[in-house]
């Protein structure tokens, strides 16, 4: 019996959250707690790579009292292979380019961002994964920081798992597909 795809996303999270210290997916008074959630077929703009029918589904929670944690579910990509995530400042377009560049909490000055003092998973959301033989994978991500004025808008998967050294920090290959999402 294969797991609810919200049911493993939330699991995921909230194990994240304990394991990181955060104790339950409840903050402290006057600290609410932001549920993020999405559930769509992903815009794809490389079919090779991620095949028409492929899903992605998205679970988040942030709150002060410990961060943001995000989980990302996805189903109908190439059977065990490695794919880049992160989040996006722009929704989805017909286009990869068009979701804008990585969400950063503290934006580096020079763009594109290729710094690993800026373009790193405790300053961007990252969701690397690697698919099983069905082409289904998870990742979860966890930051120290929540979202003010600006906010990311989606889910870019990527040609490869992400790069960290200097020069090619943040970078993951092509965009092969997106999902929209509320953060």
């Amino acid at each position: 019996m294969r797991p609810v795809p919200a049911l493993t996303l939330a699991l995921s999270t909230a194990a994240l959250a304990l394991t990181a210290g955060a104790g339950p997916a409840t903050a402290a008074p006057g600290s609410p707690v932001h549920v993020i959630t999405a559930k769509s077929g992903l815009t794809g703009y490389k079919p090779e790579l991620v095949p028409p029918g492929a899903r992605a589904h998205v679970f988040g929670l942030t709150s002060k009292a410990f961060g943001t944690s995000t989980a990302v579910l996805v189903t109908g990509l190439l059977p065990n292979r490695e794919y880049g995530a992160h989040a996006h400042t722009k929704p989805c377009g017909a286009t990869g380019d068009l979701a804008g560049p990585h969400y950063q909490n503290v934006e580096d000055p020079v763009k594109p961002s290729v710094d690993p003092a800026y373009a790193n998973p405790r300053n961007e959301i990252w969701l690397d994964l690697t698919t099983d033989a069905t082409g289904r994978g998870v990742a979860v991500s966890k930051v120290d920081w929540t979202f003010g004025d600006r906010r990311a808008h989606s889910i870019v998967i990527h040609e490869t798992h992400t790069h960290t050294d200097p020069g090619h920090a943040g970078t993951a290959g092509a965009r092969l597909a997106c999902v929209t999402v509320d953060f």
